[in-house]
């Protein structure tokens, strides 16, 4: 299986929770995975995704190598992030996405209304 991760933005940490809390009652797409985290490193980012591979049954070597390979070949978008992050203050997280690829590209699939 294969895998991807990025960073997609900061949100108010309420309105994440919010957001989790909905997915939790209403998964509309399993195999995607939207986690948040106060700081902008790969240790960070690291302890949010332990959990979800178990959750999918996927392979935990993959899915960390994923979040790895993205650290080291996207430093310019993560200083982006580090910066817009602390701009947005203390009450904020960053969110990242990481998806198996499959149900990835059917959500995407389903927002363009061709699923």
């Amino acid at each position: 299986m294969k895998y991807t991760f990025d960073i997609v933005g900061v949100s108010p940490i309420l309105h994440f929770f919010n957001h989790q809390l909905i997915s939790e009652e209403n998964p509309q797409s399993q195999g995607v995975e939207y986690l948040g985290t106060h700081k902008c490193t790969l240790d960070a980012f690291l302890e949010t995704v332990e959990p979800v591979p178990s959750k999918w049954g996927w392979n935990m070597d993959e899915v960390v190598d994923t979040v790895v390979k993205f650290w080291m070949n996207n430093s310019e978008s993560i200083g982006y992030w580090k910066s817009r992050l602390t701009d947005a203050g203390d009450d904020n997280v960053l969110v990242a996405r990481v998806a198996d690829m499959k149900a990835l590209k059917s959500e995407f699939d389903s927002l363009l209304g061709e699923g």
